[in-house]
């Protein structure tokens, strides 16, 4: 399985700490966010990993290069010249680079979650996300745990299936719709994650984090 992160946002929340620093390249406990998130992967197995890049993502191709020095193989798809293309959008500009079942990954959260290479959505299914407990800046959650009435949030984390993206056309556009059309043709399962989560949107949000993580 391919795994892909998703670095290709402008920052706009962590500034001023993204005016020359692109927000995958902001440092947890001396680390590149988006360098934990690479070696993680490693250990769960992928040896290909997806990057989209947009602003400033030059800096991240400079940073990480062709991922030898993390043994892994990276492919960066490009959204410079365009702007960001959202999420489904970029997913749809990466879709050649990607397996059949591939693996999605917000840039901008820092998770202890154990992914897994070998996972597998049921045949009709067209995507499974990981939820969590619902944080104070989203307190109504998003989705809903499979077989209950609880709404939790979206961590960012998915398993997709390529026929999700397939027959879009290439442009800017969120994922948000595809997923509660998935939703409503029973194509769309969840599962509970309670382990580490931090949503790194802030200034305030990194430096807690920092300061978790060092204790």
């Amino acid at each position: 399985m391919i795994a892909m992160i998703l670095s290709a946002g402008l920052g706009t929340r962590m500034r001023p700490l993204t005016n020359h620093t692109p927000k995958p390249l902001l440092e947890v406990r001396g680390k590149p966010l988006i360098v934990w998130h690479i070696e993680r992967l490693k250990e769960a197995g992928f040896s290909t990993i997806v990057i989209n890049v947009a602003y400033l993502g030059y800096k991240i191709i400079e940073y990480l290069g062709d991922g030898s020095n993390y043994g892994v193989t990276l492919i960066f798809s490009d959204e410079q010249n365009e702007g960001a293309l959202e999420t489904a959008g970029g997913i749809v500009k990466a879709l050649e680079y990607l397996s059949d079942t591939f693996l999605v990954v917000n840039g901008d959260v820092w998770t202890d979650f154990t992914y897994d290479v070998n996972f597998r959505l049921a045949d009709e299914i067209l995507a499974h996300l990981v939820l969590i407990d619902n944080p104070k800046h989203n307190p109504n959650g998003d989705f809903l745990l499979t077989n209950t009435q609880q709404k939790y949030t979206f961590s960012g984390i998915g398993y997709y299936s390529k026929r999700m993206f397939e027959d879009l056309e290439y442009g800017r556009r969120p994922l948000a719709p595809l997923l509660f059309e998935a939703i409503e043709h029973q194509k769309l399962t969840t599962e509970y994650y309670t382990g580490e989560w931090y949503d790194i949107g802030t200034p305030e949000r990194l430096e807690y984090l920092n300061r978790k993580i060092e204790t």
